[in-house]
């Protein structure tokens, strides 16, 4: 029995879906979207120096929020995809445990629904004159990291955001996230 072909409409359709599939799961990193961070100890109690990060370690930022917590951004690298990807510790610098805001997931419904995040992060573009949100799953999730509850003293988790990339003549974004503070980031070209 001959083998049907499906109308080309369906099959660019089908072709178009998985490739978003695949870029969206496969470019998110799916370990961090299962509520499972790494969870260390803060490097310096408030208050005390550390020694000096190398070159490589360096923030591009750091971000101050309620409760004594701190977002330090180590990375903001854009991906061939068209994605820029944001990545950093989120610290408890003070001396008791801290529950991670829930401002900090947004108010968007599909978000409200997938619990803490950092899916109410922006970036401002503007040069262009545009804000970019955290991106989203086909099911809605947020593309960030999931589950932040509480830290303990001085505990820092590691976390990452990721946003659709800002026209390659943009160079610095500024980031956003309720209750902290906002920083201007240097992006890879």
């Amino acid at each position: 029995m001959p083998r049907r072909t499906p109308p080309p409409r369906l099959l660019h359709a089908a072709r178009a879906a998985a490739a978003v599939a695949a870029v969206l799961f496969g470019a998110a990193g799916c370990a961090d979207m299962t509520g499972q961070h790494e969870r260390t100890p803060a490097t310096a109690p408030a208050g005390r120096s550390s020694a000096s990060p190398t070159p490589q370690q360096q923030p591009l930022a750091r971000l101050t929020g309620p409760n004594r917590l701190a977002l330090t951004i180590t990375e903001a690298d854009r991906d061939p995809s068209g994605f820029l990807t944001v990545r950093g510790t989120l610290a408890n610098n003070g001396d008791d445990t801290t529950v991670v805001p829930a401002e900090l997931r947004g108010t968007e419904r599909h978000v409200l629904r997938t619990g803490q995040s950092l899916a109410g992060a922006t970036l401002i573009d503007f040069h262009h004159r545009k804000r970019y949100y955290v991106l989203r799953d086909a099911e809605g999730r947020p593309l960030t990291t999931t589950g932040l509850t509480s830290l303990r003293p001085h505990e820092s988790v590691s976390v990452f955001m990721q946003f659709p990339a800002p026209p390659a003549a943009t160079t610095a974004v500024d980031l956003q996230l309720p209750l902290f503070d906002t920083a201007t980031l240097r992006i890879s070209p």
